[in-house]
């Protein structure tokens, strides 16, 4: 049986260059309180790896590096309905007003991790004036990830600042 859950608010700050949008929060995820709580989700590893940095261990530590390397994090989904953390369960989804994220970071590029991220921000988004990009899915439950793939997306914004 799903329940209406709620998800993050967004991390973002007036230095903010890209925009990653997750789908919605896993259990893990809720559980700690935020965002790629799975200790199998790749995010972590591909974002911090991408500038060679170790993954913070902290959320204040993943704040301050989110910070430091100029990347907003959020959802599209800001509240739903779910069974677990699989995105094929979420139902009566509350899709996030991305104006919160304009109004205090300029935006170059927004990233949209996964299917689900992809079709809901399609659905309101489609007609944005700022890029974006379907990114695969950092999820465990992805067999196609490609870090190569963030990596290339990562170069088109950071090449001058990595």
């Amino acid at each position: 049986m799903s329940e209406r859950k709620t998800g993050f608010v967004p991390v973002c700050d007036t230095n903010s260059r890209i925009l990653i949008l997750g789908s919605f929060p896993s259990v893990k995820s809720r559980e700690i309180e935020f965002y790629y709580g799975h200790k199998q989700n790749r995010f972590w590893k591909t974002v911090c790896g991408y500038f060679k940095e170790t993954i913070p261990e902290t959320v204040e530590g993943k704040k301050n590096f989110l910070s430091r390397r100029q990347i907003a994090l959020w959802d599209v989904v800001i509240a739903c309905e779910i069974e677990g953390s699989a995105d094929a369960s979420v139902k009566d989804a509350e899709i996030a007003d991305l104006n919160e994220v304009f109004r205090i970071a300029n935006i170059e590029k927004i990233f949209l991790n996964g299917t689900l991220a992809y079709n809901l921000f399609m659905q309101q988004y489609a007609t944005i004036d700022i890029p974006y990009v379907k990114m695969p899915s950092t999820s465990p439950a992805n067999p196609r990830f490609d870090p190569l793939i963030w990596e290339k997306e990562f170069d088109d914004v950071f090449t001058i600042s990595k």
